[in-house]
């Protein structure tokens, strides 16, 4: 079995008891991986004898003010299963039976959004216990290239930024086309969250290709930004002809051309070079 759809346990259970009898126990943080269903463990004692009340059990993400219920059911009396509410996250629903004291919360198809800190709760005949402590939950993934794009113009100069998702929070470097650029121009910057990063590289240099590489523990992934650049085709102030064109590893090729080569195509674009540039890109 995948040691993701059980999860990892990474520290030992914490016990929550009170001085009427209740007791809750939760896992302190559990790891998953994206896409992958993880189940937050939490089950509970309670001094009352009848198990045949009425019974609510919650989840909720977050602490205070800023707390989102993410799964709510009731197990009515001489019931046994616990009937979720409706309009909820299908991804959502309970691992355990609540008539066996387990709230066991399972997330169907993890994804990086869900990491945080959950909490359960239980309510029996009107008493009402809640975890104090929480299970923090880390959704890991590989590092994936989201998109590589360029910026500038010819009279400011080029850059080219990676724009990455991972977590760990992947490192992310330039390639050009055999020196790494990281500490000459490239830089990483956060997006104000765990697994956002991008890298930057300036003053690019026509005809030539960079690749930006990002690497976690997890794994790696790689694009390659080809930066061509001919000389200007026309008069009257347009911007010289840039294309670019960009691949990720294993994934199809992608060929973006700039609205100057549809106005060559179309016929619109009229200048001396332009019968040259026709039979360079075959399109006649």
């Amino acid at each position: 079995m995948n040691p993701w759809v059980l999860a990892l346990l990474l520290s030992s259970a914490s016990v929550l008891a009170g001085d009427d009898g209740w007791a809750l126990v939760v896992q302190a943080e559990v790891r998953a991986m994206e896409g992958y269903p993880v189940v937050l463990p939490c089950s509970f004692s309670h001094p009352l004898h009848s198990h045949h009340a009425s019974l609510q059990v919650s989840w909720r993400r977050g602490h205070g003010a800023d707390s989102v219920v993410v799964f709510h059911c009731v197990s009515r009396s001489g019931a046994e299963g616990c009937e979720p509410e409706l309009h909820q996250d299908q991804r959502y629903r309970l691992e355990g039976n609540p008539r066996e004291h387990d709230l066991s919360l399972r997330i169907n198809g993890a994804t990086l959004q869900d990491s945080g800190r959950y909490y359960c709760q239980v309510e029996i005949q009107g008493k009402e216990h809640s975890d104090k402590m929480g299970t923090r939950v880390r959704v890991e993934a590989p590092p994936k290239i989201l998109s590589v794009t360029l910026e500038g113009s010819s009279d400011s100069g080029y850059s080219a930024v990676c724009r990455v998702q991972g977590s760990p929070l992947p490192d992310v470097q330039w390639l050009d086309p055999d020196v790494w650029l990281q500490g000459s121009g490239a830089e990483a910057l956060a997006e104000g969250s765990h697994y956002h990063t991008e890298g930057r590289v300036q003053d690019l240099r026509p005809h030539t290709h960079y690749t930006c590489a990002a690497t976690n523990p997890l794994g790696r992934d790689q694009a390659t930004l080809y930066f061509l650049q001919p000389p200007p085709l026309c008069a009257g102030g347009l911007e010289p002809l840039t294309l670019l064109l960009s691949f990720a590893l294993g994934s199809k090729l992608v060929l973006l051309l700039g609205a100057g080569l549809w106005m060559v195509r179309r016929g619109t674009l009229q200048c001396p070079q332009c019968p040259k540039l026709k039979a360079i890109f075959n399109l006649n």
